[in-house]
């Protein structure tokens, strides 16, 4: 059965036809023209709170900072052209105003950050003067708006500081503070059941037998998840048998606001999870099968607006899909305008390569090398539990130019938590 829109293999396919499957950004176009995702609501939260938030409104300066022309360097503040000369007939005290105007031969002292005086246009330097007897001899000449900041230089009444959609860093708690803002309107963190899926899955806790394995995926994703601003709802293990699962996937999608699970969502005959999702509601799933390596068995759907997405049960396919491709659909439920990955450049040590008509992730190290970073790639084992928790970061090799030789440079995606962080080679 093939969903209207949706671009999904045959119910009876044995495997995935290359001809059907879709690059990532072509499923993710598929996916957001048939859904449509938003944040759950609002929350006020003390400034102190909100790192790590996502902004819900503009933040806008209701007055120009700095109010006043503001010093900065230890000096004297004058009108510039005039004598060299000038008598010396006050001191600028910090965070309090000029107590007087300065004349064309007169000057105050004034700290960093002072407001300058009116009459003064320019602030000299200590070490640029000759002080003595109450009188200071400037050592060059002087031009307007030397070692000041103007009024207005940093924000304007009216100016949008921060658009909401921004992730609240330093920085932007910084502005805030300065706007005088102590509460802050964030989007809602969205709250994601993670799921396991799979009769060869145990606890964490467990001694697995011969075929079985402990489940390390639901705490791989639920730790992306939360770096990426969710509230990740661990929910129960499921076996492969497609009426439980129905069963877990209805109680998450009341319980929370998205489901992603791991394992099952490849053609197989025991894996159910891309029928029970096509069944669960509007609009089902929308994608199953992506031109990628690894996660091609990946499945993008929605259910009334809450994302249901699955993910391979391969640990390191399941998390690379979710940083290289998912990560869009996390942000439209948080509300982050920006959902692309920091990234730097490197020098490739060795040849990159992957398979024309394909896009390929290749985890790599970063490691800094005469004074240069450098990415190393590693053999993608989609089974290895430990791979991405060796590397640094991913570099993506497109469709039409699937190779990267040694010596040219990278474009590295750093992962949104964990990785390991750039090694200094002796």
């Amino acid at each position: 059965m093939r969903d209207s829109g949706a671009v999904l293999p045959p119910a009876d396919a044995r495997g995935f036809d290359p001809d059907r499957l879709l690059a990532p950004e072509q499923a993710l176009i598929a996916y957001f023209a048939r859904v449509v995702l938003s944040p759950t609501g609002i929350d006020r939260v003390p400034l102190d709170a909100a790192y790590g938030r996502i902004l819900a409104e503009d933040a806008i300066a209701r007055e120009d900072l700095p109010a006043h022309p503001r010093s900065t360097m230890d000096g004297f503040a004058l009108a510039s052209g005039g004598d060299a000369r000038r008598r010396i007939v006050g001191e600028v005290l910090m965070g309090r105003p000029a107590t007087r105007e300065v004349g064309p031969d007169e000057t105050v002292r004034i700290p960093t950050g002072g407001a300058l005086p009116e009459g003064a246009d320019a602030v000299v330097p200590l070490e640029d003067v000759d002080e003595a007897g109450g009188e200071i001899v400037l050592r060059a000449s002087v031009a307007p708006g030397d070692c000041l900041t103007p009024a207005g230089a940093d924000m304007r009444a009216g100016e949008t500081l921060l658009a909401a959609g921004r992730k609240l860093g330093g920085p932007e708690m910084g502005v805030l503070a300065t706007l005088g803002i102590p509460c802050v309107d964030v989007f809602k963190r969205p709250r994601f059941g993670v799921v396991s899926t799979g009769d060869e899955l145990v606890d964490v806790r467990a001694r697995p037998g011969a075929g079985q394995v402990r489940d390390s995926n639901r705490f791989a994703i639920a730790g992306a998840l939360r770096a990426m601003g969710v509230d990740p709802v661990q929910l129960p293990r499921v076996a492969d048998d497609p009426e439980k699962m129905r069963a877990v996937l209805r109680a998450a999608l009341e319980e929370c606001d998205g489901v992603f699970l791991t394992g099952g969502s490849s053609v197989g005959e025991r894996d159910y999870t891309p029928r029970v999702v096509r069944e669960l509601g509007f609009p089902g799933a929308v994608v199953h099968g992506l031109r990628v390596k690894p996660g091609k068995p990946t499945l993008l759907g929605a259910v009334q607006g809450k994302p249901v997405v699955g993910l391979p049960g391969n640990p390191a396919s399941a998390l690379m899909i979710l940083e290289a491709v998912v990560r869009p659909i996390v942000a439209a439920c948080t509300g982050q305008l920006r959902s692309t990955p920091a990234r730097v450049d490197a020098i490739a040590t060795e040849a990159f390569a992957g398979r024309a008509g394909w896009t390929w992730y290749v985890p790599v190290r970063v490691v800094i090398r005469d004074g240069r970073l450098h990415a190393v790639p590693f053999t993608i084992r989609s089974s290895h539990v430990s791979l991405l928790s060796r590397a640094s970061g991913y570099v993506t090799l497109g469709e039409t130019a699937p190779r990267v030789e040694a010596g040219e440079t990278v474009s590295v995606a750093l992962f949104s938590a964990g990785g390991v962080p750039f090694e200094i080679e002796r």
